[in-house]
Formats: C-alpha cells, structure tokens, sequence
C-alpha cells in the first residue's frame, strides 16, 4: 500500500517537478553557461571563461546600476513595511465599515503594473501633475520628481508604498493571531497602550516582519517596471536600475553573455543578502514555540 500511494504521490507531483526542472532549472543551466560566454544575438557562443565577471570590476554602469537598486532598496523597503504594518494595526480595531477600508487599502495592488506606472507619470508630472498642483496649493515649493536626478530614486521610493496591500494583509494576519491573553496580562499589570505594544505586539510580530522584509528585499533587488516605462533608466542613468541594466544589456545590445553574467552576479548577491538577514534574525525574531528557528 505505501509503495502505491508513493508511486501515486509522485505521478501528481510529476507536472509540478517537470514544471520546475525545464522552465526554472533548466535556463538556469543555461544561463550560467552563456555566462562564460561571449554570445551575440544571431551568432554563436564564444567560450571566454570568467572575462565576462572580471570586465564587471570596469563597468561603470554597473556600479550604477548597483548602487541605484541598493539605494531604493534601503529606502523602499522600510517604508513600506512602517505603513502597512501601520495601516494593518488600524484595520485590526473593532470599527464601522472596517471590511470597505480593508478592500480600498488592498485596491491599488489588484492594479496591472503598467497602468500603475501610467498613473503615477501623471502624478510626478512638474507642471499639471496632483503632487505639484497639491504643493501649489498649500504654498509649498514643487518639485521635478522623476525627472529630477536627485529626486528620481525618491520619487519611486514614495511610489512603492502604493502597492503595500500584500504586505498589509499578511501584517493583519499576524496581527489577528496574537493571543488575548497577553494583552490582558499587561493591562492587569497596569500597560497603557505603548506598553501593550512594545512587549506583546512587536515581539509577537517579529516573525511576520521578518518575512515581509525577505520578501520586500528580494522584490525591491528586481525592481524594473519603473525604470522601463516611466524613467527608461534616467535621468542621467539615476534609475538605471540592475534588472533593466540586465535587459538592456541582453535585448538592446544584444550582449547575451554578459547580461547572464550580471543576472548570476544578482542571484549571488540575494542569497548572500538573504543568507546574513536569517543568520540575524536570532537576534531579534521571537517564535511562540521553543525550537521552532
């Protein structure tokens, strides 16, 4: 009988498996072969060993392209992680109509990325966008946004925090799984609010911020949309983020070789990142269960 349901469990499993191996493992494969590679479009591979990761070290775009994507990393993702845990902390109170402010703060992520981009090149806009007309109005100075070298990567650091319904609701489930009991424990012992907080909230949500700030920053190190549609990497390559700089180099320059080389270099740089994010969060990560790190 176990042989049977064995035999069984691996045939359903078999399209999942198949799916994995030719359509993830596989260009993976190939992908690290035309790394060592000097392939154009058209012709055929070259092999060139590791010429192609040694003429990284000269590349000034790709240093550009590099820090552009660590620097809407590091502001992009604690941002947005402050305002959905924020906005899922007030959707978690007992108020009227909570279920229509929880579907109005989940909308704007069921928008297609495109149309989102579409959208917010109308916000940025210096001359008739709602940004400036709204800083017009409260007698403010405007701004160039995204057409601005200094403002670009700011500006779609504010942009990123649109689309925070993903982050927000996996924040409310955790938040709608922290014990009672707890709560009612520090207001026996005399907690106000900010106590309840910083002692149960906070330490029992550390593993679900631990999880949204893996996810944000694997997400935020393969940002591209922005780049492509609304800035195309300027001005003056400020957004010239590392996934477009990879596109580009592959479909604009045809360098097949090289940009599977930068795509390698990305896959190592995420792990690593991801690598010292988990080996720091014994620190400060609290689990309910013994043993469960």
């Amino acid at each position: 009988m176990r042989r049977f349901e064995a035999r069984w469990g691996i045939l359903m499993a078999l399209p999942a498996i198949l799916g994995f191996v030719i359509f993830t493992v596989g260009p993976m494969i190939a992908s690290f072969f035309f790394s060592l590679t000097d392939w154009q479009v058209g012709g055929h591979p070259t092999f060139v060993g590791l010429d192609n990761y040694a003429a990284l070290a000269d590349d000034e775009l790709f240093w550009k392209s590099l820090s552009a994507t660590t620097y809407y990393t590091l502001g992009a993702v604690p941002l947005t992680l402050i305002v959905s845990f924020a906005v899922a902390m007030l959707l978690n109170q007992k108020v009227r109509g909570l279920a229509l402010w929880r579907t109005i703060f989940y909308l704007p992520t069921l928008v297609p990325a495109i149309a989102n981009v579409v959208l917010w090149i109308w916000i940025f806009n210096p001359d008739f966008g709602l940004l400036n007309s709204l800083l017009r109005q409260a007698g403010l100075p405007t701004s160039q946004w995204v057409y601005s070298e200094e403002m670009a990567v700011p500006s779609l650091i504010i942009m990123s925090t649109w689309g925070f319904g993903n982050t927000m609701v996996i924040f409310l489930a955790g938040l709608q799984g922290v014990p009672r009991h707890l709560y009612e424990a520090v207001s026996i012992d005399g907690g106000g609010p900010w106590r309840r907080f910083w002692h149960v909230t906070l330490p029992m949500m550390t593993p679900t911020i631990f999880y949204n700030l893996v996810v944000g920053v694997v997400g935020t190190f393969q940002v591209f949309t922005q780049a492509y549609v609304m800035t195309e990497g300027g001005p003056n390559q400020a957004t010239l983020f590392y996934v477009y700089y990879i596109f580009r180099k592959a479909f604009t320059e045809s360098e097949m070789g090289y940009a599977s080389a930068l795509a390698w270099v990305l896959f190592m740089i995420i792990m690593v990142v991801t690598f010292l994010m988990f080996r720091n969060a014994r620190r400060w990560v609290h689990y309910e269960m013994a043993g469960a790190r």
